[in-house]
């Protein structure tokens, strides 16, 4: 009897997950920490996915106070995320799946859910290990959808605190459970204190036992420090932290965080990784292009100077810079593409609502006014933006920006005197801003959560215009976070007045961008979209490239 071949194929090889938890402070690092070894990773040739958990009962970022939580990130699908999964996105050069994002409210509204749906087949449904077993679910299907090799996540907060035990729990079941393939890398602080003027040691320790205490042991420690981290303190923490001495990564603070990646590579971060986690070396590290891009962000002539009026600045004595990240990175990016020093000033609107105060502005090449809500520093972006249209200093207005832009060329251009915005005063006579269609019954019925427009839409730009030859495209695909539009009655007479409705909506009843033509202005452009939220580090967005270069040649 002849004998039948039968066909093998070849075992696929096991996803790997690398865990990145925080010890001794908050704001350690933990974000860029990730970002950068997502970096080497994928330059080894890796598909690498990252992912964010977030300790809030909090089901999404979109109701996080921005003054406290930092800026809120909008994926392509419109989840509203954390401000690290713009980091993921940015370093990666990728767009990220709502899947990699989930806070402790998510899993819970799941596992709720489900329960409510009968999948637990009348089961006692438990804090523990139902919640940590969705946590695991999620992680495994992200892998998954991305046909990752490597699945990075971070895990917000720090170690020892209460909101973590049920993530902790989650990295120590999946260890349990495939020891070879899970990595757990502990984002770590080393004080120098002034008045000892010695790198001090003990709080990692403490970090690591208290780690060791929910059942997880770091394989490698990653030490922020105000200094580089000598041998000696190496040896030390290798020794108490039980981890090799080569897994022990110096991490010194640096001006720019996008030379993280290359310093970690210094203490061959990636090809320790690679050990513990048994990867293929699938090639050698590969970071020409973004050498060039750090080499480019060095550059110390040819300075541009941006103003950037925003009302979320200010928080106690502090500058929280980080309620608009995305857009000040997207700022730096195209700087330096176009080889220029990048100056950015944070300035607090409430500051111009004395117009005295306008002539500050003089110091400035651009002005940018960001996104937000509401009528805290109104009048003083309108202030601002009058003055930038009738200065002719580049102007460049994002979502709010643009609304504000249309209201300000309402009142001043058009002469409609009682024009205003409906989210600041509904009982206007000039609505000329208004409440799209599809969100009047959520408002009415106070559905605010998750339920404005988000997420990537598509537009169509005129021929021509200012936009279209930034892109150097006619369609266009942007992401969205707003609930108000431009009123599409008064556009005839805002058209007539020489305001140019650049880009529209498919079906041409949304105003996506609003600009003065170049005859009249080098440069003022309102987009209702946030173009921030895809510029990256190796792809500057075309619109802040133009803005920056027009700010630039008006100095010249």
């Amino acid at each position: 009897m002849k004998k039948t071949k039968t066909k093998t194929t070849a075992k696929q090889p096991a996803q790997k997950y690398i865990f990145i938890v925080g010890g001794v402070m908050s704001g350690v690092g933990k974000g860029i920490a990730s970002s950068s070894i997502a970096t080497l990773l994928q330059a080894r040739g890796h598909k690498v996915t990252a992912m964010k958990i977030d300790p809030y009962i909090n089901v999404d970022a979109g109701t996080m106070n921005p003054t406290v939580h930092g800026e809120t990130f909008v994926l392509k699908d419109g989840l509203e995320t954390d401000q690290d999964m713009g980091n993921y996105e940015r370093f990666l050069n990728t767009d990220l799946p709502n899947i990699n994002y989930m806070t402790t409210g998510s899993v819970y509204q799941s596992v709720i859910q489900k329960e409510r749906n009968l999948e637990y087949n009348g089961l006692c449904v438990e804090v523990v290990p139902d919640i940590p077993l969705e946590v695991i679910r999620r992680i495994k299907q992200a892998g998954a959808e991305a046909k990752a090799d490597v699945v990075q996540v971070e895990v917000g907060g720090t170690v020892g605190e209460y909101q973590n035990v049920l993530f902790l729990e989650a990295i120590r079941m999946m260890k349990s459970e495939e020891p070879e393939n899970v990595a757990v890398v502990m984002v770590s602080y080393l004080p120098v204190p002034g008045s000892i003027g010695e790198m001090k040691t003990k709080p990692t320790q403490t970090a690591v036992r208290t780690l060791n205490n929910a059942g997880v042991f770091a394989d490698m420690i990653v030490c922020r420090s105000p200094i580089g981290v000598d041998d000696k303190r190496k040896e030390k923490i290798s020794k108490f932290c039980n981890v090799k001495v080569e897994n022990v990564i110096s991490a010194p603070d640096v001006k720019n965080i996008y030379e993280i990646p290359l310093n970690f590579e210094e203490d061959k971060l990636s090809l320790q990784l690679t050990e513990i986690l048994n990867l293929p070396m699938k090639q050698a590290v590969d970071l020409k292009a973004w050498r060039q891009f750090v080499n480019s962000s060095k550059v110390e002539n040819d300075v541009v100077k941006i103003a950037v009026v925003g009302k979320y600045f200010n928080s106690g004595d502090f500058v929280l810079s980080d309620v608009y990240l995305s857009v000040l990175e997207a700022i730096k990016f195209s700087a330096y593409k176009l080889k220029l020093k990048p100056v950015i000033s944070y300035l607090s609107a409430h500051d111009f609502e004395d117009k005295a105060q306008l002539k500050k502005l003089k110091n400035y090449d651009g002005i940018l006014v960001p996104g937000g809500f509401g009528k805290t520093g109104i009048e003083g972006k309108l202030n601002v933006i009058e003055y930038a249209r009738k200065n002719k200093v580049p102007y460049f207005g994002l979502c709010y920006g643009m609304q504000l832009a249309v209201l300000e060329y309402a009142q001043n251009v058009a002469k409609l005197k009682d024009a205003s915005t409906e989210e600041i005063n509904p009982n206007a006579e000039h609505l000329v801003i208004g409440v799209m269609a599809e969100q009047k019954d959520k408002i009415a019925n106070k559905e605010m959560g998750g339920s404005m427009r988000l997420g990537q839409y598509p537009a169509n730009l005129t021929k021509g215009s200012v936009a279209a030859k930034a892109y150097k495209s006619q369609s266009i695909l942007e992401r969205h976070r707003h609930r108000y539009e431009v009123n599409p009655e008064y556009i005839p007479l805002l058209e007539e007045k020489g305001l140019r409705f650049s880009g529209k909506s498919p079906d041409s009843t949304l105003m996506e961008i609003a600009e003065l033509p170049l005859e009249d202005h080098p440069f003022f452009v309102g987009v209702q979209f946030h173009p921030e939220l895809q510029a990256r580090p190796l792809d500057p967005h075309p619109l802040f490239t133009a803005f920056v270069k027009a700010a630039y040649e008006t100095i010249k």
